[in-house]
Parts: C-alpha cells; structure tokens; sequence
C-alpha cells in the first residue's frame, strides 16, 4: 500500500474538466460517453470512455509519474505474465487548468477482488505466487539499477522507521505495541535482499486485484513499479490470505525466512501508514488495515 500523501495541492477534477481534456487532445473520443467510476482510488480520479477504454487523472503530486510509467515499461512486461494488466493507450498532457500528465488505458473489466471471496483460495495464492515469479524474471541487463531514474527505485524498508515507530506509538492499546516493536525490530534486523535486481509492483494489496467468475484476472496500478526487494510484494499475504492459503503462496513462490519476515514488515508499516491516516474517518479502512496488521503479527 502506498504511502499516504496529503492532497494540499490537489487540483479540482470534475466531469468537464476530464470532457474538456478528452475532446481537446483526443478528438478521435470526442463522442463516446465518460462516466465516473465510484469509488474511484485515493491516487486517481477514473472514468470510463465508451465500452473499451478508461481515463485515469491524478488526484496528488504523487501519483503524477504513473502515467509516464505505465506507458513505457507495462507493454514490455505484459506478453511474459500470467495475468492481465493494465494497457496504456496514450498520454495526455497538462491542460484546461489541469497540471499534470494522465492516463487513458484500455478499460479492464472485472470486480475489486475481496477478502470475503478469496482469503482461503489456495488456488488464488498460487496464481499471485506465479505472477510474481513471473514479475521477478522480467528483470535482465537493461533494467538494471545502473540504468534506471530515481522513480523506478524502490525504496528500501529502513526508509520507513521513523515514521513506523511513530506509527505504533500512536496505535499502542488498539493494539500490542511491544509486540508491533519486536517484529518491526525483526524486519529491519533480517538479512537485506542479496540476489539479482528485480522488479516489484510495489502496492500490491486486494484494491489493486481484480476477479472475474471469482478468480483472478488482472493485477493493476503499477505507480510503485520499480526494482527493489521482493519483500515488498508480500504484503499481498496479509492483505488477502489467511494461514491455509498463505502457506500455499509461500510455499509456491520459494521464500526464505529472511524475505518473509521483511515482508511482514512491510505489511506492518503499511498497514500502519494506513491505519494512522485513514481509519479514524473510514471504517472499511479501519476493517481491512486492522486485518493486515493482525495477519502480520501472526505471521
């Protein structure tokens, strides 16, 4: 889960706006039907154009190098996984008072995958093991750290300390806070990830999962995409699984207990940053963060 920004500076989407920017610069859609998608995710404002395409305008500074991103690296990564992505088909620019780059994809059918629906398939865990084995393998000479920008570096677990320490301060009594410490402490004190440079998705949690007929079909919004520690990717197994079926992911994708306790660190501070942010004013939030953060703990 990405980390939570404040919306300060955010500018004002409306349905014109978004009408205005597609007709200006994509006048070839100029006629289809935008409608807004509700609830939309905390870093976009979505909209879909006619039957087959999808709009996506940036709420915040820091989702605004999506787009970009997107575009350039998910049409090479795509024809080697196992489930659907997202699928850029252009870039529109800053316009009509709007200030930064932004989406439109091809519209991905499908329903926001849930707890309630797969926290026991094993099935489900084996096709999110595979596809990041698959992820993984994409990695070669051209995307190595010595050739990337700042934006497809990954950030590292320590980065997140002071503000996770803050994190389980202010949580103390909702839940156990020496316990919280101690596997946080564990995280940050396990063996760093030694092996080739791969890539990660980065936010891999159950909004960025969608299902068609119940199972799994398509893993979206790479704004975090870069290369980095797989452990990141975990936190998937706290977010969704339970013990049965993350034993199966686990098992399926290889990991060493080095990596899976980072990734239980990784669960913990973004279930906290959540958490901390968001919770207090929603109480799905409030449900699914505190259930990562349970999981976590469990291990």
């Amino acid at each position: 889960m990405a980390t939570a920004r404040t919306t300060d500076t955010s500018p004002s989407i409306s349905d014109e706006l978004a009408r205005r920017l597609v007709d200006e610069q994509f006048p070839q859609w100029a006629g289809l039907p935008l409608k807004l998608v509700d609830p939309a995710g905390s870093d976009h404002v979505i909209y879909r154009l006619g039957e087959e395409l999808s709009v996506r305008l940036p709420r915040h500074p820091g989702a605004i190098r999506q787009a970009r991103k997107e575009a350039e690296w998910l049409p090479r990564l795509a024809p080697r996984l196992p489930l659907a992505v997202p699928a850029p088909v252009a870039v529109g620019e800053p316009g009509c008072g709007y200030p930064w780059q932004w989406a439109v994809n091809r519209w991905l059918e499908g329903e926001v995958a849930t707890v309630e629906a797969l926290s026991g398939s094993s099935a489900a865990a084996v096709q999110l093991a595979e596809f990041l084995t698959a992820l993984r393998r994409c990695a070669s000479e051209d995307v190595s750290p010595g050739n990337l920008d700042d934006a497809l570096m990954a950030r590292p677990l320590a980065d997140r300390d002071r503000a996770t320490r803050a994190a389980i301060a202010r949580v103390d009594g909702a839940f156990d806070g020496a316990a919280l410490t101690e596997l946080w402490d564990a995280a940050l004190n396990a063996p760093g990830w030694d092996g080739a440079p791969v890539w990660v998705h980065g936010d891999l949690h159950t909004g960025n999962l969608l299902t068609v007929d119940g199972r799994l079909s398509a893993v979206i919004d790479f704004g975090e995409l870069g290369i980095g520690d797989p452990a990141c990717d975990l936190t998937i197994a706290f977010t969704l699984m339970s013990a049965g079926s993350r034993a199966a992911f686990r098992a399926a994708l290889g990991v060493d207990e080095a990596t899976w306790t980072r990734g239980r660190g990784w669960a913990l501070a973004t279930g906290l940053n959540a958490y901390t942010f968001y919770a207090a004013a929603n109480l799905r939030v409030a449900a699914q963060t505190t259930r990562q953060i349970t999981e976590a703990l469990i291990g």
